[in-house]
Parts: structure tokens; C-alpha cells; sequence
């Protein structure tokens, strides 16, 4: 992975057909009962936050949500109600997040020369995060928002620590990661039926040795995973009404 922020030209605008898999099939066991996704944050769940983010977004041509069976019907109906045009198809996951990427991917257009694979529980993704990350995999194949560590960081084993990596070097990835769909497609089918364990998505490229490009993210750029992560993403949204 470059550890490298690339930054788009101004004037620099892309074509290439772009679609957006949203993943939603996730169990939230961190959250002690609460759904997550259909939290609301001010009003508005925490998916069709996400949703709403893609569908403003000029990059964007289409949306595909993976989601839990039991949700896709509320989530179709959440997007038409709130006027979501963008998104083609709701379709059902898989146990693990790269089994409802892949299919996911395997839903999108034939004309997607592009795909943005978003988590659905990062409602607070804003339109230059997402047009960043989409030039960047336009000139390339592969790029991720990411921020610099704040933190120092420890290696640790069996409670003590081994070793403090260079923090200069430590970035934490977000989403959305943005892949050329050939690529993505043929490195996560690889992925998955050697089994391999992925955390994120650019680590199916990884291990291929394809580069993916660091775009800048964004700190607020959060994901929900405990109900005190709702709390931070409210005065989140406070602070950004305030400035407004």
C-alpha cells in the first residue's frame, strides 16, 4: 500500500461508469442489542446515511446494498421513500464480509468500470472523501482513504509488549475503497477460494502484489460499532450543522 495521500486535480473530473456496494449484512455484536444501521443519527438511520452519500455523489452511477435477508425489504423501502434513485439492487450477504462483497460485485452493471465497496455503518463519508478515492482508482486500479495514526502503537504477545512500529508509517484505512471492477472481482475470487482472511478489501490486492494508492481521508469518517461510536457521530453532525 503507497503511504502516500493523493490528491486529485480540481479540475479533474471522472467518467468512467462507477458503481457503489454497500455493505450491510454485518451482525453488530459489539452493539448490546442496538441495530446499528437502523439506528438514527438526528433523525436518519445510520444506512441511509451512507445510501444518501453515494446517491449525492456526481462519481456515483449506481448503489448495490448487501444486506441481511430478513433487512432487504426495509431497506428498499427506506430508499424509496427518501428518494434514492441510484441504487439498482438490494441483494442478500453472506456469513463473512467478503463472501456479501463478492456478491455484491457480482450484481454490478456490465458497464461499471469502476466499484466503490463502502461500509454501510460509516454514515459520515462525505462527497470529497468519495471523489478522491474514485480519481485516484481512475488513473490507477486500486485506492483507499486513509488518515495518519495519532496514537503510538504497541505490538503485543501473551500480554507484553514486543515491539512499537514507526508511527510515521501507520495509517488507518477507511472507506470507501475504490478498485478498476476486473481487478477487485479476480483478486477477491482468488482470496476467497484459498481461504485467506481479509479485514478489508485492498488486502485481496495485497496479496497479489497490486499497489493500492492512499487518498486523504477523514477523521470523522467513523464506524459504528458500539453505541458510544452514535454518540461521537451525533455532535459529529452538530458540528457540521454549525458550521453550515
Amino acid at each position: 500500500m503507497t503511504a502516500l495521500f493523493t490528491k486529485p486535480k480540481s479540475s479533474e473530473r471522472n467518467r468512467l461508469f462507477c458503481s457503489a456496494v454497500i455493505v450491510a449484512a454485518g451482525s453488530g455484536e459489539r452493539m448490546r442489542g442496538i441495530n446499528k444501521l437502523f439506528a438514527k443519527l438526528d433523525g436518519v438511520p445510520v444506512l441511509l446515511r451512507s445510501i444518501l452519500a453515494f446517491e449525492k455523489s456526481g462519481c456515483i452511477d449506481e448503489i448495490i446494498v448487501s444486506a441481511r435477508g430478513e433487512e432487504m425489504a426495509a431497506i428498499c423501502e427506506l430508499a424509496a421513500k427518501n428518494g434514492v434513485k441510484k441504487l439498482s439492487k438490494v441483494i442478500e450477504g453472506g456469513e463473512k464480509r467478503s463472501d456479501s462483497v463478492y456478491k455484491g460485485l457480482m450484481e454490478v452493471s456490465e458497464k461499471s468500470v469502476l466499484t466503490a465497496i463502502h461500509d454501510g455503518a460509516r454514515p459520515l463519508v462525505t462527497e470529497r472523501v468519495i471523489e478522491s478515492a474514485v480519481l485516484a482508482a481512475a488513473r490507477s486500479e486500486a485506492a483507499a482513504p486513509a488518515v495518519r495514526v495519532k496514537d503510538t502503537i504497541k505490538t503485543v504477545s501473551s500480554g507484553k509488549v514486543k515491539d512499537t512500529p514507526d508511527r510515521s508509517l501507520l495509517y488507518a484505512v477507511q472507506t470507501p475503497q475504490v478498485f478498476k471492477t476486473d481487478v477487485i472481482k479476480a483478486a477477491l475470487t482468488a482470496a476467497i477460494k484459498s481461504g485467506a482472511e481479509l479485514t478489508d478489501d485492498c488486502m485481496a490486492l495485497e496479496r497479489l502484489g497490486i499497489p493500492v494508492v492512499i487518498t486523504e481521508g477523514d477523521y470523522n469518517n467513523i464506524k459504528i460499532t458500539t453505541p458510544e461510536d452514535l454518540a461521537v457521530a451525533e455532535a459529529v453532525l452538530r458540528g457540521r450543522e454549525a458550521r453550515e
